[in-house]
């Protein structure tokens, strides 16, 4: 790697202090809460979507006791619609574990930090640098792709051996004073100034010094991984109506959407579509196991072929839903609210009729909403 220039950091934190973000909820405070709440939301989502998330975060749970006291369904709800559930998942455990082990406070040191449910190492840095003034590295994917390109790093940042040079590389830059603004400029810099496509290199302040724009480059890094299309699966979501109710079942806690409430499914991980003939097949042990074996009373089944391609894309794989309508008729028996007892049914489950208001507050993933508010407007 290049030598790098003594004079970084003090030129981001010169930047930052007359350029950067200074209003944003979560800053100028000594409180390790709201800043560690703020990072956990941050974590691969925009400020500008975090920001409404934040507030009513706070607003339900000003405290890390409050956070820590909630239920899990409150958590998820507030949480819906923001992505990367486990996230959610283990802030909860996070506030819990803060209570029991640490009364309350948040550990000052990064290596106490880390031990907390879902708090990496750059996460626990900013925490440290930002509510206890610690002289802590951080290293996010805006300031992998900034530290790139200004000292020349070649390969791709997620790669072990890189990665490992990265950090090498950011400890060494840390500057002896103004920790804060210097981690905040190396974020608002990434944010703003060094995106990933049309970076405004004519405004940077590090520009005369960056080895990618020397060498014209600043398109080439960070190295790109190589990219293959992901795998496509196919599903069938069961969109059961009792009038302007819909039946809704709680996922696993684990896995795509853990813990939020979604509609019943078929063949999630199946390759390829299933037939006509295979796809009446399963739905008849799967209406039998929603109706605990009292028989729902179909009223008409028909595949909603208008909006059929739901593509919601995720991390390892697209899928693709075929949701298809089940209709009760007026006098047929409705689904309990309880577990399926049919002998081939998963682990219990728990099942919920929502409509209305209740169908809007509830925990669900941004995806099954918008596919509801297609199908039930």
């Amino acid at each position: 790697m290049p030598v790098s220039d003594s004079t970084f950091a003090d030129r981001v934190i010169a930047w930052q202090r007359q350029h950067g973000r200074q209003s944003l909820p979560w800053q100028h405070q000594r409180d390790a809460y709201p800043v560690w709440l703020s990072e956990v939301m941050l974590q691969q989502t925009q400020v500008a979507t975090v920001v409404p998330y934040y507030q009513r975060f706070m607003q339900a749970f000003p405290d890390v006791f409050a956070l820590a006291a909630a239920d899990d369904e409150q958590v998820m709800q507030l949480w819906s619609g923001l992505g990367y559930y486990s996230r959610a998942r283990n802030l909860h455990r996070c506030a819990r574990e803060v209570v029991e082990r640490f009364g309350g406070r948040f550990p000052e040191s990064v290596e106490a930090l880390q031990t907390l449910p879902g708090i990496g190492r750059s996460t626990a840095a900013a925490i440290a640098a930002f509510a206890f003034g610690q002289r802590a590295a951080i290293l996010d994917g805006n300031v992998k792709r900034v530290f790139c390109r200004h000292f020349g790093v070649e390969g791709f940042p997620g790669e072990r051996k890189v990665e490992l040079g990265l950090w090498e590389l950011v400890e060494r830059e840390l500057p002896e004073h103004g920790i804060e603004a210097y981690t905040q400029g190396l974020m608002d810099l990434g944010a703003g100034l060094c995106t990933r496509s049309r970076p405004a290199c004519i405004v940077c302040p590090v520009s005369s010094s960056c080895v990618a724009l020397r060498e014209g480059r600043v398109d080439a890094l960070p190295t790109r991984r190589a990219r293959r299309a992901p795998p496509l699966r196919h599903g069938t979501l069961l969109l059961v109506r009792d009038g302007a109710r819909v039946l809704m079942q709680r996922r696993p806690p684990t896995g795509i959407w853990g813990g939020l409430w979604s509609l019943p499914e078929i063949g999630a991980d199946d390759t390829r579509p299933l037939p006509d003939d295979a796809l009446h097949a399963a739905l008849a042990p799967r209406i039998d196991e929603l109706s605990r074996g009292g028989g729902i009373g179909v009223e008409r089944l028909r595949a909603a072929t208008d909006r059929a391609a739901w593509l919601p894309s995720f991390t390892h794989y697209t899928l693709h839903a075929q949701p298809i309508l089940i209709e009760l008729a007026p006098d047929a028996p409705t689904v309990r609210e309880a577990a399926p007892a049919a002998a081939c049914a998963p682990p219990p489950a728990a099942w919920r009729w929502l409509a209305g208001a209740d169908l809007a507050q509830a925990a669900l993933p941004a995806p099954i909403r918008t596919l509801l508010s297609n199908h039930l407007s």
